[in-house]
């Protein structure tokens, strides 16, 4: 079985001090309130013809733009058919360095695919760049198992109606090997990081205790 999974490696990246607690805690349970957001991701044909579907879905725009935004997905992506029917989905999958699910199997026409499902916000353009390394790791992980390439995957924002197709490049590759490398290192609590932000919305921010600096800084 592979050492870590790809919700740790996404933690990774985004705050190693978050997957430090997590891994004390053990693994949490899933809202119902993500996988509410989840399942519209199965519905997307269906919500561009039933209004009352529509109107009752947890979207975060407007229905009349949300079917707009829809409607784009399906003129603009190649693989929009094979992502409204997958060939599987909450499919686990274990591969060289990391073990998860992907939501969806796609049998886009570059061959198989995974595609992630994410509840949040998209930014503006692409994908944040912890998502980034958890899509990585599951096409790291579909290209163990099937023994081919696997040059992209899909990260998909259903409450938003934004799909991004998401290239496995070079650099993209370098952020997922770092965050291995991070996963790997952590055998107590590490550094806070200095991003406030990040703390706030944070399950672990009331027991995260006091910040700490490391000698390198202390000595600039």
């Amino acid at each position: 079985m592979s050492t870590h999974t790809f919700r740790e490696l996404e933690t990774a990246a985004y705050c190693p001090r978050k997957l430090y607690y997590r891994r004390r805690d053990g693994a949490s349970e899933i809202p119902d309130e993500i996988e509410s957001i989840r399942q519209i991701a199965r519905d997307y044909e269906r919500l561009l013809t039933d209004d009352a579907a529509l109107l009752a879905a947890p979207i975060e725009v407007g229905p009349d733009e949300y079917r707009d935004r829809l409607r784009g997905l399906r003129d603009r992506l190649a693989d929009w058919d094979a992502l409204v029917a997958p060939a599987a989905t909450d499919a686990y999958l274990d591969g060289k360095d990391a073990r998860g699910i992907a939501h969806k199997i796609v049998a886009g026409q570059d061959g198989p695919v995974p595609s992630l499902v994410f509840a949040g916000r998209p930014p503006e353009e692409g994908v944040w760049e912890p998502q980034t390394v958890r899509l990585v790791a599951a096409a790291k992980a579909l290209s163990w198992e099937r023994e081919r390439d696997i040059g992209h995957a899909y990260a998909e924002y259903p409450a938003y109606g934004v799909i991004q197709r998401i290239e496995v490049n070079a650099r993209r590759a370098g952020v997922y090997r770092r965050a291995v490398r991070t996963a790997d290192s952590i055998d107590g609590p590490p550094g806070r990081v200095r991003n406030d932000a990040k703390c706030t919305p944070c399950e672990f921010s009331d027991d995260c205790g006091v910040k700490t600096r490391s000698l390198r800084s202390m000595l600039r």
